[in-house]
């Protein structure tokens, strides 16, 4: 339905209103379509609020919205930073288990908002909290605020690591 009412909404051209749609007509829309309307960054950062499960996941059409994200950002050797985090919103939960290890902890509180991970996502944060060189610091420091900030990634963590956190 998406699909189709974008091609109605863009028949004659991109409005100029773009902005004032809802944001998951914009999953199917390329960011040069949105270039006459704004910057490749205003359109991933509205990409990054829409429900990207409108588009399954490992989908091309998800994969290359990605691609297409870390391309406008101009993100430097795999490594997300909290702006760059910020306006990927949604598409934070598309990134490799690479970006995850060489982001650090930048990305965990992101992550804990993703329905679901791949093997090499879960693997990737596993390794990140259990270094605790971020700023929710070591499992063994965790508090009961800690846990709900990260509270989607619980199911991810091993057994190491939950034992690790205080009763």
């Amino acid at each position: 339905q998406l699909s189709c009412l974008v091609k109605v909404v863009t028949l004659h051209g991109i409005p100029k209103d773009l902005d004032s749609y809802p944001k998951d007509l914009l999953l199917f829309l390329s960011p040069s379509d949105y270039a006459a309307t704004g910057s490749c960054r205003e359109y991933f950062a509205n990409i990054g609020k829409a429900n990207l499960d409108v588009l399954q996941r490992e989908s091309s059409q998800r994969k290359e919205l990605l691609l297409e994200a870390l391309a406008c950002l101009k993100i430097p050797g795999m490594q997300v930073n909290e702006e760059d985090a910020e306006i990927l919103g949604g598409l934070v939960c598309d990134l490799g288990g690479e970006y995850i290890r060489n982001s650090g902890g930048t990305l965990l509180k992101r992550l804990s908002q993703c329905e679901s991970f791949l093997p090499d996502q879960e693997e990737a944060i596993r390794r990140v909290i259990s270094g605790g060189n971020t700023t929710f610091g070591p499992p063994d420091t965790w508090s009961a605020f800690t846990l709900k900030e990260l509270s989607g990634l619980i199911p991810v963590l091993d057994h190491s690591v939950l034992q690790k956190i205080p009763k």
